[in-house]
């Protein structure tokens, strides 16, 4: 990508769902070639907007990472099977002690439990797993940014904050917006009317809620050779309890940090990072070591191939060729195929 492109992904990441022309007037182009430019990108792969659900949601669903060993010859249809469920928001095929390593967000802690006994270990070439619930999610990937434009030009494109929201129970249109905006994040109002049965100023009110009272988090992404942040590493570390929060504010302040979450089991804080490459990792776990003393790594993994990512299917190079929108309440309980 060449400087504009850069820029205009670092506005997409600054305000996903600004107007061309908004953004156009920050960069010093016109809304068209803005909106040809990010056509391009968004056609081949190389970048797109999604959605997430929020930290709104928080107390009316649950997140777990969910670590998976295949039986051998069995680990691309399982990882295949895996990426098609909604539920299941990302999928990477790891380094180390598993093989897979799953993103899942369910409706509720009796959902997830169900889903895996039910469902995931009796999958056909799933040979055990590994369930990690999370708890405090300190920051996540809709966070990250690019750092292409001037400290004044994130200013003017990020405004006055919105009046905050109280968040609430997400009632049968939320959760169609939700999953319709996990798919894409820049969707119009008429286009979202349109696909979840309302209309467009009904629509209109609905998404600014629901981004006000920070139920859904958009996020715009791009294929991770582009960045020039090519690997993926995950990080199981263990914090003193009382201590947990005071790490997790020195280590979400790494530039290579894309999420940091409190978790269950033998260890209590999950990173993950992007890094310049393979030794680049090596120096990343040195420093965050240096970053937070308090903490103690217990275990890591590279991402040998991100498969999918807040939705979106993802190939070998990590350009995205698809999506599988993000659903939490839509989780099977019968028996998984490969």
């Amino acid at each position: 990508m060449d400087d504009v492109d850069q820029a205009l992904v670092h506005a997409l990441q600054v305000a996903p769902r600004a107007s061309w022309a908004r953004i156009g007037t920050v960069l010093g182009l016109d809304a068209a070639t803005v909106a040809r430019r990010w056509q391009r990108l968004h056609e081949c792969g190389a970048a797109w907007v999604t959605c997430g659900p929020g930290t709104g949601l928080s107390g009316s669903g649950c997140l777990a990472f969910v670590e998976v060993d295949c039986a051998s010859g069995d680990l691309m249809p399982v990882a295949r099977g895996f990426a098609e469920l909604p539920h299941v928001s990302a999928v990477e095929h790891v380094t180390g002690d598993r093989d897979l390593v799953l993103t899942v967000m369910a409706e509720d802690v009796g959902a997830l439990a169900r889903w895996v006994v039910g469902s995931l270990d009796t999958m056909r070439g799933v040979r055990s797993s590994r369930t990690h619930l999370a708890g405090t999610v300190f920051t996540e990937g809709s966070r990250w940014r690019f750092r292409a434009l001037t400290p004044r030009q994130v200013e003017r494109l990020a405004g006055e904050a919105p009046e905050p929201r109280p968040a609430r129970l997400p009632d049968a249109l939320d959760r169609r917006l939700i999953v319709a905006l996990t798919e894409d994040g820049r969707a119009s109002y008429t286009a979202l009317a349109e696909r979840c049965d309302s209309t467009p100023d009904t629509v209109r009110r609905r998404v600014h809620r629901l981004f006000a009272a920070r139920m859904v988090q958009a996020r715009c992404e791009v294929a991770r050779p582009l960045s020039e942040w090519p690997v993926a590493v995950i990080v199981w570390a263990r914090v003193p309890p009382d201590q947990v929060a005071e790490a997790a504010r020195s280590v979400t302040g790494m530039r290579e940090v894309r999420l940091c979450a409190g978790v269950t089991g033998r260890h209590n804080l999950l990173v993950i990072a992007w890094s310049r490459s393979v030794e680049d990792a090596q120096r990343f776990e040195a420093d965050l070591a240096r970053t937070a003393p308090n903490l103690v790594v217990g275990d890591r993994a590279v991402a040998l191939w991100t498969m999918k990512l807040s939705g979106q299917l993802l190939d070998h190079r990590g350009y995205r060729t698809g999506a599988v929108p993000i659903d939490a309440w839509d989780i099977p309980t019968g028996p998984l195929t490969a």
